[in-house]
C-alpha cells in the first residue's frame, strides 16, 4: 500500500490532481486522503548514495509501481470532497466532446451525482426541478418522463437520451444513472430531428478499477399507513489486471401510493463491463427493468369555477385496477481510440425498447354540483416502443495560418417505432365522487378496430460537422452543420389508416463565439437550429394526410450568456434566449368547400432568462440552484394567437442549500434543506384554466459512521414538508396531475 500512499500524494498536488481525472474513470471512495509523505529515494543526498554502496549495507528496495487498481482507488479518494461539494463534472457524451464548458457556445445544466444521491428524486421530473426553465407535461398518468424546456417538450419526443443516445422507455431515473445533464436550446445538431428546447441526457455509472461496493436499505411512508421499502446492491472492481472491470447494480421496490389505492412495484438488473486499455476505452452496458405503476391521471378542475374539484387530494377518480405493467431492456456499446496525441474515434450503438399494458378509467365529463362523473372503460394491449440508434465520430485539433482548428466530425442513423396493438374502449356506468363506490366496473375488453395498430415509425439519417476556430487564446469562433435526411409513417386502425407519410432532407447551420475573459470567466453567443416533421397518428379532418407538401417545424434560436467556474469550487450559466418555432400545424376553415384545411402557418416563440449555479461557497456550505423567467406563447394562429403555451411556467426557482459539519463531530453529519417554486401555468392550450402556483420544500439528514471498520452511513428524507397540495401539470380540464404528498423516508447504506 506504500505506492497508494504516495500516489494519493501526487494526485492530490494541483499538479498530477487533472491528469489523473482524464485518464481514470469517475470514482467514488469514502476513505480519508492518507497525509501527504515525501517518499525517500536513493538520490536524496550524497551521503545515502554513499551509504548504499558501503559493503554490508542492505540497499532499500525501490518502490513498487502502483497497480492500476491502486491508481483508480487514489484518483477516487482525490474527487470524493469534490462530489461532497456538488461540483459539476459535465459528461463527454453530452456535447460529444470533453471540451471545459467555458470553451463551449451552448449552455449545460448539471444535477451532480451528490445531489441525486442527497434528494432521492422519484423520477427525471423530479431530479429536474434543480434546472431551470423546465416544468412537467402530460406524463401519461405518471408513467412516462414529460419535461418542457424553454417552453418545448412533451413525452415520447426524443429528447431523453443515456450516455448521448436516445430512449423510449417511459422513466428513464433509476438506480444505474449516475447524474444528469441538460443541454439547452435546439440540440439538431448533434443529435437530429427535436424540439428546439434542448435534450436531457442521463449518465450512466460505470465499472471502476478498484474493488469496492454499496448496500442500501431504504423504508418510507405516506400518512394514513401508505409505507414502502426498496433495496440497492452496487458492487464494481477489476477483473484480473489488464483493465478490464465489471459493475453490477440490482435495485427492488414495493411501495403504497399515496392516494386511496394504487401500488408501485420495481425490478432493475443492470450489469455492466468496461475496458481501459493504453488507448482503448470498450464500454458494454445493459438494464433488464420490469414495472407496475399505479395509472393515475389525477383530479379535474370544475369548468365554471375552474377550481379543483372539492374533495380530498387523496380521492381518486378512477378504480383500483388503473396500472400500467411492462418491461424494458436496455443495451449499449461504445468503443472510444485514440489514435494519436489528439486525436480520437468514437463509435456507439445503443438498442431499447417498452412493452406494456395499461388499463383505465378515462374521465370525460364531471358535474362539480352534482358528484356525477362520466367515465370510459379504455385500456391499452400490446404496446411496444423500440429505438435502434448508432454514431461514429471523430474529433482532434489540428493548425492552419497559424490558428487551432477542434474539429468534430460524424455521422448517426436512428430507427423508432412506437406501435399500439389493441385500444379498447367500453362505455360504462356513471360514478359520483363525492360519495364513491370502488369495485363495481371491471376492465374494459372490447378492442376498438378503429382506434387499434396506432403505429409511428420515425427514421433518420445524418451527418455533422463543426469546428471551433480559435483566433486567439481568448477568442473563438464555432461553425457547424448537420445534413439529415428522414421519413415517417403514422396511422391507426383496422384496416390501417395512413395520416402521416412523408420524407426529406435539411441542412441545419449552428454558429456561435466564446471569450474567455479569464480562466473563470467566459461569454458565449450562439445561434442554433431545429427541426420535427409533423405528424400525427389520428385522421384530420376532411381526410388529409399529412406528407411531404406539408413543411416541419422549424426552430431559430439566438441566445447568450455568461459561464463562470469560481476556482473549480462554484459554476453555473447565466443565459438570455429567444427561441421561434415555425411551421406548427394549424387548422383553418375553407368556407368555399365546407372543409378544414391543415398547414404549416403557426408560429410560436419563447423569449427568456435563466440563471443555474451549483457548487461550494465555503468550506462547510455547498448549494445548487435556479432561476428560470420563460414567456412561451402563440405567435400566429387563427385560434390561440396571443396565448401562453400550456403548462409553461413565467416564473420559476430553486435552491437546495446543505452544510457538512466535516470533522467537527465523532462522524460526518451533513444537514440539507431547500425548496423550488414554480408560478402559474395555463393548463390547456385554450388558456381556458389555470394550475395555480406552489412552492414545495424538502429536507435531509446524513451521518455517515462506521462499524466493524466498513463505512455506513444513515440518512432521512423528508420530501413536501408542509404536505402542501399543487398541480404540477395537465393534460385537460378533466386531466390535472396532483403532486406527491408528505413522503418521509430513512435508509442505511453500508460500503465496503
Amino acid at each position: 500500500m506504500a505506492g497508494t500512499v504516495a500516489l494519493l500524494a501526487d494526485i492530490l498536488s494541483p499538479t498530477s490532481s487533472a491528469n489523473a481525472q482524464s485518464t481514470l474513470p469517475a470514482v467514488t471512495v469514502d476513505a480519508p486522503a492518507p497525509k501527504r509523505k515525501r517518499i525517500r529515494t536513493t538520490a536524496d543526498s550524497p551521503r545515502q548514495v554513499g551509504a548504499a554502496a558501503t559493503p554490508g549495507r542492505t540497499v532499500p528496495p525501490a518502490r513498487a509501481e502502483p497497480t492500476r487498481s491502486e491508481r483508480a482507488a487514489a484518483a477516487a479518494a482525490a474527487l470524493t470532497e469534490a462530489k461532497l461539494g456538488y461540483r459539476a463534472m459535465p459528461s463527454a457524451t453530452t456535447l460529444r466532446s470533453g471540451a471545459s464548458p467555458l470553451d463551449t457556445s451552448q449552455a449545460v445544466n448539471v444535477v451532480p451525482e451528490q445531489v441525486l444521491k442527497d434528494q432521492l428524486p422519484r423520477n427525471l421530473d423530479d431530479a429536474l426541478i434543480n434546472v431551470s426553465g423546465i416544468t412537467q407535461t402530460n406524463t401519461l398518468a405518471g408513467t412516462q418522463d414529460a419535461v418542457i424546456r424553454r417552453g418545448f417538450g412533451d413525452n415520447r419526443d426524443g429528447s431523453i437520451m443515456r450516455n448521448g443516445m436516445p430512449l423510449v422507455q417511459g422513466r428513464s431515473l433509476n438506480a444505474a444513472v449516475e447524474s444528469v445533464e441538460v443541454l439547452k436550446g435546439p440540440a439538431s445538431l448533434l443529435y437530429g430531428i427535436m424540439d428546439p428546447g434542448g435534450i436531457v441526457n442521463t449518465i450512466s455509472k460505470r465499472p471502476e478499477l478498484y474493488q469496492h461496493g454499496s448496500i442500501t436499505l431504504l423504508g418510507s411512508a405516506y400518512a394514513n399507513s401508505r409505507t414502502g421499502a426498496d433495496g440497492t446492491m452496487d458492487i464494481t472492481g477489476p477483473i484480473g489486471n489488464g483493465g478490464l472491470a465489471y459493475r453490477f447494480i440490482g435495485y427492488g421496490v414495493s411501495e403504497d401510493y399515496w392516494r386511496n389505492f394504487g401500488r408501485h412495484r420495481e425490478m432493475l438488473v443492470a450489469p455492466s463491463l468496461a475496458w481501459y486499455g493504453d488507448s482503448t476505452t470498450v464500454q458494454l452496458n445493459y438494464e433488464h427493468r420490469e414495472f407496475i405503476y399505479p395509472f393515475d391521471r389525477g383530479t379535474a378542475f370544475d369548468s365554471t369555477t375552474k377550481a379543483p374539484l372539492a374533495i380530498p387530494a387523496t380521492r381518486r377518480l378512477d378504480e383500483p385496477f388503473n396500472n400500467m405493467w411492462g418491461r424494458s431492456e436496455l443495451i449499449q456499446a461504445s468503443v472510444e481510440q485514440k489514435l494519436s496525441e489528439g486525436w480520437k474515434i468514437t463509435a456507439a450503438y445503443s438498442y431499447n425498447t417498452e412493452t406494456y399494458n395499461a388499463n383505465q378509467l378515462r374521465i370525460t365529463s364531471v358535474d362539480a354540483r352534482t358528484g356525477v362523473e362520466k367515465r370510459s372503460d379504455d385500456g391499452t394491449s400490446g404496446a411496444l416502443s423500440r429505438v435502434s440508434y448508432g454514431t461514429s465520430y471523430l474529433q482532434g485539433g489540428f493548425w492552419l495560418g497559424g490558428l487551432r482548428n477542434d474539429i468534430l466530425v460524424g455521422g448517426d442513423a436512428q430507427y423508432r417505432t412506437i406501435y399500439r396493438q389493441d385500444m379498447i374502449r367500453q362505455a360504462t356506468a356513471s360514478f359520483n365522487f363525492y360519495n364513491p363506490t370502488y369495485g363495481l366496473v371491471q376492465p374494459g375488453t372490447t378492442v376498438s378496430a378503429s382506434d387499434s395498430d396506432q403505429t409511428d415509425k420515425l427514421g433518420q439519417y445524418s451527418l455533422f460537422l463543426q469546428d471551433t476556430l480559435h483566433l486567439t487564446e481568448r477568442l473563438a469562433l464555432v461553425a457547424g452543420v448537420r445534413y439529415m435526411d428522414y421519413e415517417q409513417l403514422a396511422g391507426k386502425g383496422r384496416p390501417f389508416v395512413t395520416n402521416t407519410n412523408l420524407a426529406g432532407d435539411k441542412a441545419l447551420p449552428l454558429g456561435g463565439a466564446i471569450l474567455k475573459l479569464n480562466e473563470q470567466l467566459s461569454l458565449y453567443a450562439s445561434y442554433t437550429q431545429s427541426l420535427k416533421p409533423s405528424s400525427t397518428i389520428a385522421p384530420l379532418t376532411g381526410g388529409v394526410v399529412i406528407g411531404s407538401n406539408v413543411a416541419p417545424e422549424e426552430g431559430t434560436s439566438w441566445e447568450t450568456g455568461l459561464k463562470f467556474d469560481i476556482d473549480q469550487r462554484l459554476s453555473g450559466t447565466v443565459a438570455i434566449y429567444d427561441i421561434d418555432k415555425r411551421n406548427v400545424l394549424v387548422s383553418q376553415l375553407n368556407t368555399a368547400t365546407g372543409l378544414t384545411e391543415y398547414s404549416a402557418a403557426g408560429k410560436v416563440r419563447s423569449r427568456g432568462v435563466e440563471v443555474d449555479a451549483t457548487g461550494k461557497l465555503s468550506d462547510h456550505w455547498s448549494m445548487i440552484g435556479s432561476y428560470g423567467y420563460t414567456d412561451a406563447r402563440v405567435i400566429d394562429d387563427p385560434t390561440y394567437a396571443g396565448n401562453k403555451l400550456q403548462n409553461v411556467a413565467l416564473n420559476t426557482a430553486s435552491l437546495y442549500l446543505v452544510y457538512d459539519f466535516g470533522t467537527a463531530l465523532p462522524g460526518r453529519l451533513r444537514l440539507g434543506a431547500g425548496a423550488r417554486y414554480v408560478g402559474d401555468r395555463p393548463g390547456d392550450a385554450a388558456n381556458s384554466f389555470v394550475l395555480p402556483s406552489y412552492v414545495v420544500a424538502d429536507i435531509f439528514a446524513t451521518y455517515e459512521t462506521r462499524y466493524q471498520n466498513l463505512p455506513l452511513i444513515y440518512q432521512l428524507n423528508v420530501k413536501n414538508l408542509f404536505d402542501t397540495v399543487y398541480y404540477p401539470s395537465a393534460n385537460s380540464i378533466l386531466t390535472v396531475a396532483m403532486g406527491d404528498a408528505r413522503r418521509v423516508s430513512l435508509s442505511a447504506t453500508v460500503k465496503f
